[in-house]
C-alpha cells in the first residue's frame, strides 16, 4: 500500500513538474484590410470648380459651392469649403493655416507639401496631421485671382492615429487625384 502511495505521489510530481511549456512570443499579426480598386468619375455637381472623385464614394451637395465626399465604408469624408478670392487671398490662406495648426496640440508632426500645377494654375498645399489629431490631411489650392479651395479630412470615430492610418493612406491618394485633376471653371 505505500508503495502505491509512493508511486502515486512520483507520478503526480512528476506530470506537474515535467509539463514546462515554453512560452514563445506570438508572432506579429497585420490587419488584412481591403479596400476598393481605385475608380474614378467625374464630379457631376455644377461648380465652379472640377475635378475626379472616387466612384465608391456619396458626393452631399452643400450650399455655396460646398461639398462632402463621404466614404461610408470607412467612416469618414473629405470636406470641401470653395470661397471666391475678392482681394482676400492672404486671409483666406491665414485662414486656412489657422485651421490646419489648431491640431498642433494633438498632432506629433505636421508635414506640409506644396503643390503646383502652372498650366492648370492650380496652387496650393497638403498637410499631413500625425498623431491623434481630428483631422489627418488638410488642404488648400487656388488659381490665387478668382477661386480658393479648402479640405479637410475627418473620420467619425474618436481619432486613433494608429488604427486609422491605412485608410488616411487610401484617401490620401484620392486627395492627390483630385489636385491633380482640377481645373477651374470660367
Amino acid at each position: 500500500m505505500r508503495n502505491s502511495f509512493v508511486f502515486f505521489l512520483f507520478s503526480f510530481f512528476f506530470f506537474l513538474f515535467s509539463c514546462n511549456p515554453e512560452f514563445l512570443p506570438k508572432p506579429k499579426a497585420y490587419l488584412s484590410l481591403e479596400y476598393p480598386e481605385k475608380k474614378y468619375q467625374n464630379l457631376a455637381l455644377q461648380r465652379p470648380y472640377f475635378f475626379e472623385v472616387p466612384k465608391n464614394t456619396i458626393i452631399i451637395d452643400e450650399s455655396n459651392n460646398w461639398l462632402k465626399i463621404q466614404y461610408p465604408n470607412l467612416k469618414a469624408s473629405v470636406d470641401i469649403t470653395y470661397k471666391s478670392v475678392n482681394k482676400n487671398l492672404n486671409e483666406l490662406l491665414s485662414d486656412a493655416e489657422k485651421l490646419v495648426f489648431k491640431h498642433a496640440v494633438k498632432a506629433e508632426q505636421i508635414i506640409p507639401k506644396d503643390f503646383l500645377n502652372y498650366e492648370k494654375r492650380v496652387f496650393g498645399s497638403m498637410y499631413e496631421i500625425t498623431g491623434n489629431a481630428a483631422s489627418n490631411l488638410q488642404f488648400h489650392l487656388t488659381d490665387s485671382t478668382h477661386h480658393f479651395i479648402k479640405g479637410s479630412l475627418y473620420f467619425y470615430a474618436k481619432p486613433n492615429y494608429d488604427s486609422i492610418l491605412p485608410a488616411v493612406d487610401y484617401i490620401k491618394k484620392d486627395i492627390l487625384k483630385l489636385m491633380g485633376t482640377l481645373e477651374w471653371k470660367k
